[in-house]
């Protein structure tokens, strides 16, 4: 089982940047996919952007230009630097890694708890 641990949201003005961090931790061989998903109370969890494990990134084109993403394969590590915030980005921001724990194993996703960004006008 691999643990994500979230760390970097809060309360911003529009216009702002917010820099979001996770961490992923124990039993791993191998993380592929990461990535961030945002959700609001009532609508689905929605795709924020990802990152292959060689770099290829992909983004929501509400995002686009406005944040990054980026990983440390080393570490374990995904980062979404998020710029010119506005408050429709307000929402539970989900770390999320798809990941083998044993070479023998199939893929397998695992979240994190969620972190809040509040982006006030």
């Amino acid at each position: 089982q691999v643990q994500l641990v979230e760390s970097g949201g809060g309360l911003v003005q529009a216009g702002e940047s917010l820099r979001l961090s996770c961490a992923a931790s124990g039993s791993i061989f191998s993380v592929y996919t990461m990535g961030w998903y945002r959700q609001v109370p009532g609508k689905q969890r929605d795709l924020v952007a990802t990152i292959t494990s060689a770099g290829s990134t992909n983004y929501a084109d509400s995002v686009k230009g406005r944040f990054t993403i980026s990983r440390d394969n080393a570490k374990n590590t995904v980062a979404l630097q998020m710029t010119n915030l506005k408050p429709e980005d307000t929402a539970v921001y989900y770390c999320a890694a798809d990941y083998s724990p044993t070479v023998l194993s199939g893929r397998r996703r695992s979240w994190g708890q969620g972190t809040q960004v509040t982006v006030s006008s």
